[in-house]
């Protein structure tokens, strides 16, 4: 019965994480709560290893992950940008239907997932915790980047989350059973340098976060690219009378 508990330990860690985020982010430390959506990352790509390497995968551990995660990744991040830099835009209406729409992309995305049948080697639309990952990071840079880019880059994510583009699948890399043991210490360790270092940490880790999101970007504009050519290529062959 322990045994079983652990994976869904790594995910209340992941959903405590997260709300740890939305409450600093109220309190102003946003440093702090780009820190606090990282960990969730963490342990998010922990509970389902552990799991597996446990042989305890469970329906429920996949409905807790789902619900965890739309607060660490969807909710948490779409109210660091609000609060960061949205609030001083005069339009509320417009800010207000962006937020709103990162975390509703991600439900989908999540709920999407949940009934897909079958593993496949890949995902199917950017992954929620790695959009979250992107623009919680991301509000990091509110100084140097103004408030209409940041509401482009919300609408970006939020489409490649419901997009059908194939990202690279690395959770199915296992963890060995020998190593479950000492990961508890390691995310410690992990989670106590990025706060010794929470801005450097973080927009270090933004760059991978950016190149794995910009995958998919590629990948449509290849796709729209193959589907032109193709067209020219009908186009040619249709005999047209004189």
């Amino acid at each position: 019965m322990i045994t079983k508990s652990i994976p869904n330990l790594f995910t209340l860690g992941n959903l405590f994480l997260g709300i740890l985020a939305i409450l600093l982010a109220l309190e102003g430390s946003f440093n702090l709560a780009a820190i606090m959506v990282i960990a969730a990352m963490l342990l998010d790509g922990l509970d389902g290893r552990v799991a597996r390497a446990l042989n305890c995968q469970s329906e429920f551990g996949k409905q807790l992950d789902s619900l965890s995660d739309i607060i660490s990744f969807g909710l948490a991040p779409a109210l660091m940008m609000y609060l960061i830099s949205f609030q001083d835009i005069a339009h509320t209406g417009l800010v207000w239907t962006v937020t709103a729409i990162f975390p509703i992309c991600g439900a989908l995305r999540l709920a999407r997932f949940n009934v897909q049948k079958g593993t496949p080697g890949y995902f199917t639309g950017l992954p929620i915790p790695a959009a979250g990952g992107v623009l919680a990071t991301l509000t990091l840079f509110h100084e140097d980047i103004t408030a209409p880019y940041f509401i482009v880059a919300m609408l970006l994510l939020s489409y490649l989350m419901v997009s059908t583009v194939k990202y690279p699948n690395f959770k199915k890399i296992g963890l060995p059973k020998k190593a479950i043991v000492i990961t508890p210490f390691v995310v410690v360790l992990a989670v106590l340098i990025a706060v010794l270092f929470p801005e450097q940490i973080s927009k270090l880790i933004f760059v991978p976060l950016v190149l794995y999101a910009s995958y998919g970007l590629k990948q449509n504009f290849d796709r729209l690219l193959r589907r032109k050519r193709r067209g020219g290529e009908d186009s040619e062959g249709v005999y047209r009378p004189k």
